[in-house]
């Protein structure tokens, strides 16, 4: 009787393809500073805002200026974008935060928690303790995401490497979530973590975790050096058969930048990795649609749509 209203139940119940993009950027000494600089900011906010989610590190921002001068920049045409941040972590005096931010229109954080290791057998072996955050993806086929942040320090990278697994363990028993991303600036490379030593880690030796930035990527800004420090790890073959392409955003290139200029704003590359998600939109339009096709049958079906 109304063909169009079959063809709209089409549209709202087929699954759209979801290109989804996580990343993680170490933004060197992230702060006020850096934020100050007008050049700096609108290149980090280009970098930022082509990501779902993107993990910040070496954030140093005690009084959380920067982060919203970050924020109000994404936000400038559309309020899209929110963010959650660690709690200052390290030894010592000096302190960084892990920053996630990520758009709101289809992410939702679930839940959060700072990572203890002193019941290790090892204990206090990260200087910079993950804060793990779960993530809702609202309308997708893959709805629960977790993310484990990690900057190691670099001449102890094997031993904070190898503890993400027992990172990993406390994260699953704490959650029933088998859709884990472990991803950061590991200093997983060069003089800092030999090929031979990471054979012998538990995240790289378990064949379930899927190192998707390889040795042969060079995640450093530097012409003069070649190091494939940061990386992201996830875990299940379910996620891994998800992710479509990884690699770096190589800003210096893409935003026609000379070395100095993108020293600037980072002495690393933002890691990324693109997911093909499958989603529906029938979950935020069926509400509006039930009102349409109401109004239409009240009429006496006379009413067509525009």
């Amino acid at each position: 009787m109304f063909p169009w209203l079959h063809l709209l139940v089409f549209h709202l119940l087929w699954p759209h393809v979801w290109s989804f993009r996580i990343c993680a950027f170490n933004a060197q000494h992230f702060g006020e500073k850096k934020a100050a600089n007008q050049e700096v900011l609108d290149i980090l906010v280009k970098i930022v805002q082509r990501c779902d989610i993107c993990l910040l590190q070496e954030v140093q921002d005690p009084k959380g200026q920067a982060l919203s001068k970050l924020l109000q920049g994404l936000n400038r045409q559309q309020e899209l974008f929110q963010f959650v941040v660690s709690p200052p972590l390290g030894r010592n005096s000096y302190m960084e935060k892990y920053a996630f931010i990520y758009k709101s229109d289809k992410i939702s954080v679930r839940d959060q928690y700072k990572y203890h290791d002193n019941d290790t057998k090892k204990p206090d072996v990260f200087a910079r303790e993950p804060y793990v955050v779960r993530f809702t993806l609202r309308y997708a086929d893959l709805q629960d995401l977790v993310v484990i942040p990690q900057h190691t320090v670099p001449d102890k990278a094997d031993e904070e490497i190898e503890a993400l697994y027992d990172v990993f363990l406390n994260v699953t028993s704490h959650w029933r979530c088998n859709n884990l991303v472990f991803m950061g600036d590991f200093n997983a490379g060069c003089s800092y973590l030999s090929k031979k030593k990471r054979r012998t880690l538990r995240l790289y030796s378990d064949p379930k975790f899927h190192w998707l930035i390889g040795d042969d990527i060079d995640t450093t800004v530097r012409e003069s050096t070649t190091c494939p420090y940061d990386r992201i790890v996830v875990y299940g073959e379910e996620l891994a058969n998800l992710v479509n392409s990884a690699g770096i955003y190589n800003f210096t290139k893409e935003l026609g930048l000379t070395e100095a200029e993108a020293l600037k704003v980072s002495d690393h590359y933002p890691v990324e990795a693109d997911l093909k998600l499958k989603y529906s939109s029938a979950h935020t339009l069926l509400p509006s649609v039930i009102l349409i096709v109401l109004s239409v049958l009240a009429a006496g079906g006379t009413k067509t749509l525009q």
